[in-house]
């Protein structure tokens, strides 16, 4: 559930971003699933192949209780001889890389050291299959994305609903979202965990619309983008990104 404590991590987060936005910085590297990328679907963040192979898991110290997801960065390897010199790659954070408290070495996703488990296609492309663990520099950067920002509707009862948003250009990430039905109310809905966004009511047979804020503080609204006839499952995509 949503509390004051996951707003203020945003905030924190947010200038972090302000801060080190274009800034390289110091980490290490693995990956995870096999070689076409199978095994990374999904994940903390809630995405579901949103964003193909091009993606990662990161450390608790980047995670950020899941304010990171959707953001994006460049990653290049450094100081090792199984890097790919030259090579860099652009991912969008779409999972957790939990640290392991039972391990004495080894312990990459461990707080605070900043980690990226990327997919086994990305981390060929920086680095050597034999090297499993390489370190490199990476940046956050803008986020680009193909047509509107899209949502999917996750669940929902006759009580409550759950919507994911996705394809988040600019910033990535997202610090609030509203939603409107057919009384005309805008009313705030709380993240419930990584990217899945809630409230109460009974939304079935209501033409919804939502405004959504990025962590630049920049808002978009995207009017009567889910018809009354929705089900859960379906996804929609607007007419606008940031």
């Amino acid at each position: 559930m949503a509390s004051s404590s996951l707003m203020v991590g945003y905030f924190t987060f947010m200038a972090i971003v302000l801060l080190a936005w274009g800034q390289y910085q110091d980490a290490r590297a693995t990956f995870y699933g096999d070689a076409s990328g199978g095994g990374t679907d999904g994940g903390a963040c809630g995405y579901y192949k949103d964003y193909g192979v091009q993606t990662a898991a990161l450390s608790t110290a980047l995670f950020q209780d899941g304010a990171a997801c959707g953001s994006c960065y460049e990653i290049y390897c450094t100081n090792s001889q199984f890097c790919k010199n030259g090579k860099s790659i652009r991912i969008t954070a779409t999972n957790f890389c939990p640290p392991n408290y039972t391990k004495s070495h080894d312990i990459w996703c461990n707080p605070p050291q900043k980690h990226f488990d990327l997919t086994q296609p990305m981390f060929l492309q920086i680095a050597e299959y034999r090297a499993g663990v390489v370190p490199v520099k990476f940046r956050r950067i803008g986020c680009s994305a193909s047509g509107g920002v899209r949502l999917r509707i996750a669940n929902a009862n006759n009580n409550w609903i759950l919507v994911i948003v996705y394809n988040v250009a600019g910033a990535g990430t997202i610090s609030g979202v509203k939603i409107k039905g057919n009384d005309g109310t805008w009313r705030q809905m709380t993240r419930n965990w990584g990217v899945n966004y809630q409230t109460g009511g009974n939304w079935y047979g209501q033409s919804m619309s939502f405004q959504i804020t990025a962590t630049d503080g920049r808002t978009i609204e995207v009017d009567y983008l889910v018809p009354g006839s929705w089900q859960v499952g379906q996804s929609f995509q607007g007419n606008t990104n940031f």
